[in-house]
């Protein structure tokens, strides 16, 4: 008995060594980002930590459940990494840090916000990784509601790529300098790589899920973080704001706005 529930604590040892080393990760870069005077690293390093703490936290047990899902956050982190990294090269610096790059104290909130987010995002899968595996993860139902989870996630990951692909495309060909993007996915939301981020990350926590007890159910706080910040604060609102300044006059960035939902189609 005592030997198991050592077991036990160990693996939860492991998911706050994962929050810990997530913080280390970003403060590092911070001091490095803050020397250089520059945050083109910024978001790469956020992609290289969600990769790093799924993997860790299932050391101990690299499951067929845990390792597709670990496998899932490397996809979305690889990919969204890349592309931001490849925009962030071509436009030279990211204006989220205008008048933030050359101050390290608000530089450092940056980071630390960064280090939050990742691990209030990845609550539900750390939580899931630290759980023994049990034979009833191969239950009907545990299946089941894993398989919904997947096929959510990649309901999201889809919209989320084939979005920001469609919209490189847009802006590569010269013809549209200046314009605004209003075809593909972006004809019915007006944000829909931000609504493949919400969907799935909800996909990830609905997987998880399948294995969660009691208290380990409020970590659907994580998705919903997800959707508040894009909804809220850090997405929409500046992505909104900026294009009202470049295409507040022009109407028919208006009547693009009028007749096409902000984010769900036919809903919002």
């Amino acid at each position: 008995m005592g030997n198991t529930a050592s077991i036990e604590e160990y693996k939860w040892q492991i998911a706050g060594y994962c929050v810990g080393a997530d913080f280390a990760i970003q403060w590092i870069g911070w001091l490095i980002a803050s020397a250089l005077g520059t945050e083109r690293f910024y978001d790469i390093t956020g992609s290289i930590t969600f990769v790093t703490l799924a993997w860790a936290s299932i050391i101990h047990d690299l499951s067929p459940s845990k390792v597709v899902q670990a496998s899932l956050i490397t996809a979305w982190a690889s990919r969204l990494g890349l592309h931001l990294i490849t925009r962030i090269i071509k436009d030279k610096k990211d204006r989220r840090f205008d008048g933030v790059r050359d101050n390290p104290r608000k530089f450092f909130i940056y980071w630390t916000i960064q280090g939050v987010w990742i691990a209030i995002t990845l609550a539900p899968t750390l939580i899931m990784n630290v759980k023994s595996s049990h034979t009833d993860w191969m239950s009907a139902p545990a299946v089941c509601v894993r398989g919904v989870g997947w096929l959510v996630w990649l309901v999201g990951f889809s919209l989320e790529a084939v979005a920001d692909a469609q919209k490189r495309s847009f802006r590569s060909d010269p013809a549209n300098a200046g314009a605004f993007i209003s075809t593909g996915l972006w004809s019915i939301s007006q944000h829909p790589n931000y609504l493949g981020e919400i969907v799935l990350w909800f996909g990830l926590y609905i997987s998880a899920a399948a294995h969660f007890r009691t208290w380990e159910f409020v970590s659907v706080l994580s998705p919903m973080f997800v959707a508040f910040l894009l909804i809220k604060v850090s997405g929409i609102p500046l992505l909104d704001k900026a294009a009202k300044i470049r295409w507040g006059g022009n109407g028919e960035y208006a009547q693009y706005c009028e007749e096409t939902k902000k984010l769900v189609p036919c809903v919002w």
